[in-house]
């Protein structure tokens, strides 16, 4: 295992539902270090706040690794989120309450780390599938609404 897949693999360790360590996967980023996650990108305190969205989604959350390659001081990740959807989803509406749905979500992460530190995490994942695992339908009926006002 090289140096860059180590600390990566600690990251994730440290993502784990059951460890939650926010400090210590705060601590292997670089000072300038950023997660890009969806359109939000995260600096600083905030780098935790990936970690705790899927923690408080679902408190067993687990990411299990299915291919890691590394090339130079990148680590190209795929993996899968798994978990219990037993905690809480804030969405733009409000809060959804857990309904015990299992997650099985596809994603891929993109890690470049530099001096040893993590310099950007780029995180990729299918949020269609997650939604539909935890039961969550789109409301296109709404969006038809807001197209038809404008014309």
């Amino acid at each position: 295992m090289t140096d860059v897949e180590e600390i990566v693999r600690r990251a994730y360790q440290a993502a784990e539902g059951k460890i939650l360590d926010l400090k210590g996967f705060n601590d292997l980023f670089s000072d300038d270090g950023v997660i890009h996650a969806g359109k939000n990108s995260y600096r600083g305190e905030q780098l935790s706040h990936v970690v705790m969205f899927m923690g408080k989604l679902a408190p067993d959350v687990h990411r299990e690794l299915h291919r890691v390659h590394i090339i130079g001081n990148v680590v190209a990740v795929e993996l899968s989120i798994m978990g219990t959807f037993s905690g809480v989803f804030e969405s733009p509406a409000g809060i959804i309450q857990g309904n015990g749905a299992r997650l099985d979500v596809p994603c891929a992460d993109f890690w470049y780390l530099e001096d040893g530190k993590i310099k950007q995490f780029d995180c990729y994942v299918s949020v269609s599938v997650m939604l539909e695992q935890m039961g969550i339908q789109p409301d296109f009926g709404s969006a038809v609404k807001a197209q038809e006002s404008r014309t």
